[in-house]
């Protein structure tokens, strides 16, 4: 099941082929079919039209949202009950990020092939990528918080920062959680994955800051530095075997597969929820592979790096995934 978010009111719906079902009315149609009083105050209750209440509303909502599909599948242009389109043209309709409004942990440093690249002025040039593996694993995870009030969606503009020159893009798989839950064993992961989804995670790579134990990472926050989309794949996929890919203006950056994470996402959730409660609607990013214009570009002897990997305003970035879609996105001038 491919769950979206789409148009004006950013309703749940189900992306079947060329297909946007409206879950909630699909559902509440199917309830009024079968004689049901209070058949969309049901359905609301059920199978909401709010992405972070389906997702807290746990399996009995993916079921009702299965039966809705089918419901769809032979009421075609049938109208809901409150007068509402069940079946939407997916040309027709604009897709939001499928973000349940709740927190965004990313996992930072965590495949070795982009290691490799981000660490030969540090390790030498001879480091292999078996002894980056090593050296992370030695160091211990780290990562950071994205802390957004809005995330970009598919065909989104996302501005270019001002304070920077050196903007790079990071193409990620991401999990949704699917319950509460507080110092989770890593296996007991595919208990608390809701669904997985792409994330690029725009970063300023003019430098981190003033190193310090704890930061604001603001790097990693600023206006649309996060993307998310173009849909959220239930129960289709597994989280560590995530094919990614990345074109900026039709041209492969990255390509990977999340097996090769250094620590797999149980082993973040396992970490992060050690005295922290997770709860339904969190994402963790597994963080990203080699193909990023900073792990490309090293510095020079001076410490200065070419800008010609770097995002410039015009640039369209592409994150796909063949279960998921693809997440585009341009940079523009804010």
């Amino acid at each position: 099941m491919r769950i979206v978010v789409f148009g004006a009111e950013q309703r749940v719906g189900a992306w079947e082929g060329d297909t946007i079902v409206d879950l909630n009315r699909a559902f509440a149609s199917y309830l009024r079919e079968r004689g049901e009083n209070a058949h969309q105050q049901s359905a609301d209750a059920r199978l909401p039209a709010v992405l972070a209440a389906l997702v807290a509303a746990g399996p009995a909502a993916l079921d009702d949202a299965r039966r809705a599909i089918e419901h769809a599948s032979r009421s075609g242009s049938e109208l809901a009950p409150d007068g509402g389109k069940i079946v939407h043209r997916a040309d027709d309709v604009k897709l939001h990020a499928p973000w349940p409004g709740r927190r965004i942990a990313c996992a930072g440093g965590n495949y070795a092939d982009h290691l490799l690249g981000m660490e030969r002025h540090r390790r030498g040039p001879d480091v292999t990528i078996d002894q980056v593996a090593g050296y992370a694993r030695d160091e211990g995870q780290w990562g950071f918080w994205k802390v957004p009030d809005e995330v970009a969606g598919p065909d989104d503009e996302v501005p270019y920062p001002k304070r920077t020159r050196y903007l790079d893009y990071e193409g990620e798989a991401a999990i949704i959680l699917g319950k509460r839950g507080k110092d989770i064993p890593g296996s007991r992961l595919a208990e608390y994955v809701w669904g997985i989804t792409l994330l690029n995670d725009w970063s300023i790579r003019d430098g981190m800051g003033t190193p310090k134990p704890l930061s604001y990472a603001q790097a990693k926050n600023f206006d649309r530095s996060t993307s998310m989309g173009p849909c959220i794949v239930v129960g289709e996929l597994e989280a560590q075997d995530v094919d990614v890919e990345t074109r900026v203006n039709d041209s492969v950056r990255q390509r990977y597969n999340t097996r090769d994470m250094i620590w797999g996402f149980g082993e973040i959730l396992e970490l992060l929820s050690r005295d922290f409660t997770f709860v339904a609607g969190d994402v963790i990013s597994g963080g990203t592979a080699a193909g990023t214009a900073a792990d490309k570009t090293p510095p020079g002897p001076d410490g200065s790096r070419s800008q010609e990997l770097f995002l410039k305003v015009g640039d369209v970035v592409e994150v796909s995934s063949p279960k998921i879609g693809t997440l585009r996105n341009r940079i523009v001038q804010a």
